[in-house]
Protein backbone atom coordinates (compact mmCIF):
# COMPACT_ATOMS: atom_id res chain seq x y z
CA UNK A 1 0.00 0.00 0.00
CA UNK A 2 1.11 3.78 -0.78
CA UNK A 3 0.86 6.18 1.95
CA UNK A 4 -0.13 9.86 1.68
CA UNK A 5 2.61 12.64 2.04
CA UNK A 6 3.03 13.49 5.77
CA UNK A 7 2.79 17.40 6.61
CA UNK A 8 6.77 17.68 7.25
CA UNK A 9 6.84 16.47 3.74
CA UNK A 10 4.05 18.59 2.30
CA UNK A 11 6.08 21.54 4.25
CA UNK A 12 8.81 20.98 2.52
CA UNK A 13 7.08 20.89 -1.53
CA UNK A 14 8.23 24.69 -2.15
CA UNK A 15 11.40 23.95 -1.02
CA UNK A 16 12.01 19.98 -2.75
CA UNK A 17 9.84 20.74 -5.87
CA UNK A 18 9.81 24.77 -6.72
CA UNK A 19 7.99 24.59 -10.13
CA UNK A 20 4.92 22.31 -9.13
CA UNK A 21 2.02 24.05 -7.52
CA UNK A 22 0.12 22.05 -5.66
CA UNK A 23 -3.62 21.81 -6.32
CA UNK A 24 -5.92 23.63 -4.24
CA UNK A 25 -8.93 21.81 -5.46
CA UNK A 26 -7.34 18.26 -5.09
CA UNK A 27 -4.41 16.23 -3.42
CA UNK A 28 -2.08 16.94 -6.42
CA UNK A 29 0.50 19.01 -7.85
CA UNK A 30 0.63 19.87 -11.42
CA UNK A 31 3.50 22.03 -13.56
CA UNK A 32 3.29 23.67 -16.79
CA UNK A 33 5.55 22.88 -19.78
CA UNK A 34 6.07 25.53 -22.94
CA UNK A 35 8.30 23.79 -25.86
CA UNK A 36 9.33 25.40 -29.30
CA UNK A 37 6.65 23.55 -31.18
CA UNK A 38 4.29 20.34 -31.34
CA UNK A 39 7.55 17.80 -32.28
CA UNK A 40 9.49 19.12 -28.92
CA UNK A 41 6.51 18.90 -26.43
CA UNK A 42 5.53 15.30 -28.19
CA UNK A 43 9.29 14.00 -27.45
CA UNK A 44 8.96 15.20 -24.16
CA UNK A 45 5.70 13.34 -23.50
CA UNK A 46 7.45 10.38 -24.99
CA UNK A 47 10.29 10.45 -22.52
CA UNK A 48 7.90 11.49 -19.34
CA UNK A 49 5.78 8.00 -20.84
CA UNK A 50 9.11 5.91 -20.09
CA UNK A 51 9.86 7.33 -16.76
CA UNK A 52 6.19 6.80 -16.16
CA UNK A 53 6.28 3.21 -17.17
CA UNK A 54 9.47 2.31 -15.60
CA UNK A 55 8.31 3.77 -12.20
CA UNK A 56 4.58 2.23 -12.87
CA UNK A 57 3.34 5.22 -12.03
CA UNK A 58 1.37 7.15 -14.40
CA UNK A 59 0.65 11.12 -14.64
CA UNK A 60 -2.39 12.81 -15.67
CA UNK A 61 -1.65 15.02 -18.46
CA UNK A 62 -2.74 16.47 -21.59
CA UNK A 63 -1.21 18.72 -24.51
CA UNK A 64 -2.03 21.29 -26.91
CA UNK A 65 0.25 22.27 -29.42
CA UNK A 66 3.90 23.27 -27.62
CA UNK A 67 2.11 23.27 -24.32
CA UNK A 68 1.99 19.80 -21.79
CA UNK A 69 0.15 20.34 -18.47
CA UNK A 70 1.08 17.59 -16.08
CA UNK A 71 -0.96 16.79 -12.66
CA UNK A 72 0.29 14.08 -10.20
CA UNK A 73 -1.28 12.64 -7.62
CA UNK A 74 -1.32 8.74 -6.65
CA UNK A 75 -4.92 7.20 -6.82
CA UNK A 76 -3.96 4.15 -4.78
CA UNK A 77 -3.19 6.61 -1.53
CA UNK A 78 -6.02 8.80 -2.37
CA UNK A 79 -3.74 11.83 -2.60
CA UNK A 80 -0.07 13.23 -2.78
CA UNK A 81 2.77 10.26 -2.04
CA UNK A 82 6.65 9.95 -2.54
CA UNK A 83 5.28 8.01 -5.54
CA UNK A 84 4.68 11.40 -7.10
CA UNK A 85 7.45 13.18 -6.00
CA UNK A 86 9.93 10.41 -7.42
CA UNK A 87 8.47 11.10 -10.24
CA UNK A 88 8.01 14.98 -10.61
CA UNK A 89 12.11 14.83 -9.80
CA UNK A 90 12.67 12.96 -12.96
CA UNK A 91 10.62 14.64 -15.23
CA UNK A 92 12.26 17.76 -13.65
CA UNK A 93 15.96 16.22 -14.45
CA UNK A 94 14.31 16.24 -18.23
CA UNK A 95 13.86 19.29 -18.38
CA UNK A 96 16.83 20.56 -16.72
CA UNK A 97 15.32 21.46 -13.31
CA UNK A 98 13.35 24.33 -14.82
Amino acid sequence: MVNKLDDGARARLGETLPHWAVQKQRDAIARSFKFADFSAAWGFMARVALLAEQQDHHPEWSNVYNKVEITLSTHDAGGLSERDLKLAHAIDKLVGGA
